[in-house]
């Protein structure tokens, strides 16, 4: 027994291997970076990582004895990753009270099962953007895939949406005769802000989320009004870098975008009413962007249907009719853009269309959602595109999306890490 463990220690891994080599091929690869299709690629799998990306003969010449995972006439990509969502609960129940009627274990259960629509989708990367439950469910979700107790995307996760007294994300929606007692994402000062930050990263969030301004889906706040103030986001910023953490704001209204990105904000999520001076700002000081098209859209065709109160589809109404504008101010200034959803996952492959329909070149809404994504995530190292080195997230789908960004929706082959999840081969 002791000659056998001494055996696994000193094992070289050309003799040790637990698993085989594997070839996955197509007839065409789109190298993100460049924009180019290229024809009759191969890549090279070395355990969960990419060993080599090339010509299919010259990588079968020397790779003999792989597992060969022929995928035919498809394009690979770089596995996708969605950078706004929230994981937790029931995507198509949009009443303002679900997280209300929903515990955190029943909120859970609900991530685990959203977290493999995901993958389905050929997203291998995820960034929660927050959520109301007070004891960190998506944290738990985010180290279970880590431990691969469950299957999902590779996550960066937000913890509380740090909120003011009656801003958009206090969960209270009570009559003051019935009120809720306050909740630990409350933060009405600058000390108390410090207070709501240190909770979140003690408790192991990747990202502080702050909502910088008023929103759509809850029945007590303006979407175009500044909500935290300029010092309470300055205060995130400081605790959150100084931590090695980065600070994302939700943030409709044009002035709190403003305010957000002067306080030194890393990402700006939705920038609905975003103007020139603030599109050059974020431009100025490299800012990210995630516009969140898709839910805006959706829910203004299907909210009502899935419980949305009047007061919000009066107000969803009011943002589509502005948003475009802001989108479009983004794009004249050369914004970092990348790719995130805020809705159902079911319906994630529309934000590629979307981007597309508001001006996007389809290369570039394809680079949101990996070489971008991957930026703002901090896992460019490893993510966003097919190279050497990087984890062997793949993704193919039928169809050419240079010429037709629709073809999105036909995900027939998924693999995360070198496992394959889905293959309609």
């Amino acid at each position: 027994m002791k000659k056998f463990l001494t055996l696994l220690l000193l094992c070289a891994p050309a003799i040790c291997q637990t698993k085989p080599l594997v070839i996955v091929k197509a007839a065409h690869l789109l190298d993100v970076r460049s924009g180019r299709t290229l024809d009759n690629q191969a890549i090279l799998i070395d355990q969960d990582r990419i060993k080599e990306v090339g010509d299919v003969s010259a990588i079968s010449s020397h790779a003999s004895g792989a597992q060969v995972i022929d995928l035919g006439a498809a394009t690979l990509l770089p596995g996708l990753i969605d950078a706004h969502n929230h994981l937790l609960g029931n995507p198509k129940d949009l009443s303002p009270a679900q997280s209300l009627r929903t515990s955190s274990a029943q909120a859970a259960l609900w991530g685990a099962h959203n977290l493999r629509t995901w993958l389905d989708h050929g997203f291998t990367g995820l960034r929660d953007a927050c959520e109301p439950d007070a004891f960190y469910a998506q944290i738990a979700l985010r180290d279970s895939v880590n431990m691969g107790l469950i299957p999902g995307p590779r996550m960066v996760v937000a913890g509380s949406c740090i909120s003011l007294t009656g801003g958009h994300g206090d969960a209270d929606l009570l009559a003051p005769d019935q009120s809720l007692p306050r909740r630990p994402n409350i933060a009405d000062t600058v000390d108390e802000m410090a207070v709501v930050v240190r909770r979140d990263l003690k408790y192991g969030a990747d990202w502080i989320k702050l909502m910088g301004t008023g929103g759509v889906m809850d029945t007590m706040t303006d979407f175009r009004v500044q909500e935290l103030s300029q010092d309470q986001m300055a205060k995130a910023v400081e605790l959150a870098h100084r931590a090695n953490k980065k600070v994302m704001v939700h943030a409709h209204g044009t002035e709190g975008i403003k305010a957000a990105v002067r306080a030194g904000v890393d990402s700006i999520e939705h920038g609905s009413l975003l103007d020139d001076e603030g599109a050059a700002l974020m431009a100025q000081k490299g800012t990210w962007l995630v516009p969140t098209i898709n839910c805006e859209l959706r829910t203004l065709q299907m909210g009502a249907s899935l419980g949305a109160e009047p007061v919000m589809m009066n107000k969803e109404k009011a943002l589509v009719a502005l948003k475009r504008a802001g989108f479009e101010k983004a794009l004249a200034h050369h914004v970092k853009i990348a790719f995130g959803e805020d809705d159902d996952p079911d319906y994630i492959d529309d934000e590629f269309v979307d981007l597309v329909n508001w001006g996007m070149k389809p290369i570039d809404a394809i680079r949101a959602a990996t070489v971008n994504a991957s930026e703002l995530l901090g896992s460019s190292d490893s993510a966003g595109t097919l190279e050497a080195g990087k984890y062997a997230d793949i993704v193919a789908i039928n169809g050419d999306p240079l010429s037709d960004i629709h073809v999105m929706r036909n995900v027939v082959f998924v693999m995360k890490g070198g496992e394959v999840w889905k293959s309609n081969r």
